[in-house]
């Protein structure tokens, strides 16, 4: 029997918007929170390079994904788009991606 769920992943920074480096205490943090909540988070160790422009500006990026897989129930996205505030703030972010799509686990 398949039970649904619903991946949330997350582009991390490793930099601040200013260029400065993010300290690996927030990754950290931020990996163990969901792992405290959910019981199960997983991250990337490869650097995803990205650019994107805000108010003319270029932006370079480089981030860590981390995911996670949850029941697919209204409550869980209600979490993230919380959670997504949070870590905004955390990482002193314009914005965070976060992407979601549904998972068939068999």
């Amino acid at each position: 029997m398949s039970r649904l769920f619903r991946r949330f992943e997350i582009l991390l920074p490793t930099r601040f918007n200013d260029g400065n480096a993010v300290p690996q205490e927030l990754i950290g943090e931020t990996i163990i929170e969901l792992r405290t909540k959910f019981g199960a988070v997983s991250s990337e160790t490869q650097l995803i390079a990205g650019q994107w422009t805000h108010e003319n500006r270029v932006y370079k990026d480089e981030l860590v994904r981390i995911f996670v897989d949850v029941p697919d129930v209204p409550e869980n996205r209600d979490y993230f788009l919380s959670f997504k505030e949070t870590i905004k703030s955390r990482f002193n972010q314009i914005d965070i991606w976060m992407t979601t799509y549904p998972l068939d686990v068999i």
